[in-house]
């Protein structure tokens, strides 16, 4: 695969550089900004579809193949087969970026992918009836050279080239005109959005208005910092009080009762007592008679109509529990202009 790198231009050659080890590449992945912006003009962007599963780096090198979350844990255990497509490649030093989603009915869904995602056996992953497939979307390195200086289009055209897609491996497609009328059509299909990328930059280790996140409804990780009891003959909780972090503080954003299985509700309340403290971690008077306070280490994927004016979330529906996210990360997601955003 060397052939793929001389063939590169002169200018192109010249942005390329010895790459650290792989793991320490994959240690601060790129992240999207949230935005408004519909207006895109010609030629400068990439738009590809923003997938509802759970952001991936695979390494390969001298060391064998690692799967890992964007926090650093390992995910070999979860996702065999997918450990499986990149042992099969016949490129043998590479770290990619992508997500891992689980499809229902024809849709990415995040809830059916929750049912993969506590799974650390790979014995019991193989066994596991929810399929995954893994799309990637870049390239940080490519046979000992980091290419992350690389123009986006130079490094997917080195990532549709450098290795075989087959299930449960995918190349993330991308389309070279967008705006409003493209993310119109992604909603009505059922898509959770886009991600806007700009056609020129270059892979960069933090958070970039380069990689812009287009939602059709909104949706974010929130921490949670205690529950209420479960009324009638429901099992488990009432609802989960969620928070996000504003500073060191934890700004209380409302409850969320629907959107639970009964075994979730069984499996979440079991790690909810392992975690109640006394005091309410909020910052925010909390007003709820049956709740119970939690150490605020769990993360939610939440889905909800809008913000209301005082704060709150309205609408909220649960959609699963994270593990690729560290609670201290979660903030309110903003458009561009507002506050610090969280998620790809």
């Amino acid at each position: 695969m060397i052939g793929l790198l001389t063939s590169l231009s002169p200018d192109e050659q010249r942005l390329l550089s010895d790459a650290p080890p792989g793991a320490e590449l994959a240690a601060q992945p790129m992240l999207a900004t949230l935005s408004d912006r519909r207006d895109f003009g010609a030629g400068g962007w990439v738009f590809e579809r923003k997938l509802d599963g759970v952001r991936v780096l695979a390494v390969r090198d001298a060391d064998g193949i690692r799967l890992l979350s964007r926090n650093g844990l390992r995910q070999n255990g979860t996702y065999p087969e997918i450990v499986d497509a990149l042992k099969a490649q016949d490129t043998l030093d590479f770290v990619l970026d992508g997500e891992v989603v689980a499809y229902s009915h024809g849709r990415t869904d995040f809830a059916r992918l929750q049912q993969r995602l506590g799974i650390t056996d790979e014995r019991q992953a193989r066994a596991s009836h929810v399929a995954v497939s893994y799309y990637v979307f870049d390239i940080l390195r490519l046979d000992g050279a980091d290419v992350t200086r690389l123009p986006l289009r130079t490094r997917k055209s080195l990532l549709r080239r450098a290795l075989s897609y087959q299930a449960p491996l995918r190349f993330t497609p991308h389309r070279n005109e967008g705006g409003q009328e493209l993310l119109d059509r992604a909603c009505r299909h059922g898509w959770e959005g886009l991600i806007a990328k700009r056609a020129t930059g270059g892979y960069q280790p933090r958070r970039s208005g380069d990689w812009l996140k287009l939602k059709c409804e909104r949706g974010q990780e929130f921490v949670v910092g205690g529950f209420t009891e479960p009324a009638g003959s429901r099992t488990g909780f009432g609802a989960l009080l969620l928070g996000y972090y504003e500073g060191p503080r934890l700004r209380y954003a409302g409850k969320v009762g629907t959107g639970y299985d009964r075994t979730a509700l069984r499996d979440i309340r079991r790690r909810l007592d392992d975690l109640e403290i006394a005091k309410a971690p909020f910052a925010d008077r909390i007003p709820e008679h049956t709740a119970h306070w939690a150490r605020p280490e769990l993360v939610a994927q939440i889905g909800f109509t809008e913000w209301t004016k005082d704060g709150m979330l309205r609408h909220p529906r649960f959609l699963g529990l994270r593990d690729d996210k560290e609670p201290r990360e979660v903030v309110r997601e903003e458009a561009e202009g507002g506050a610090s955003v969280s998620g790809r």
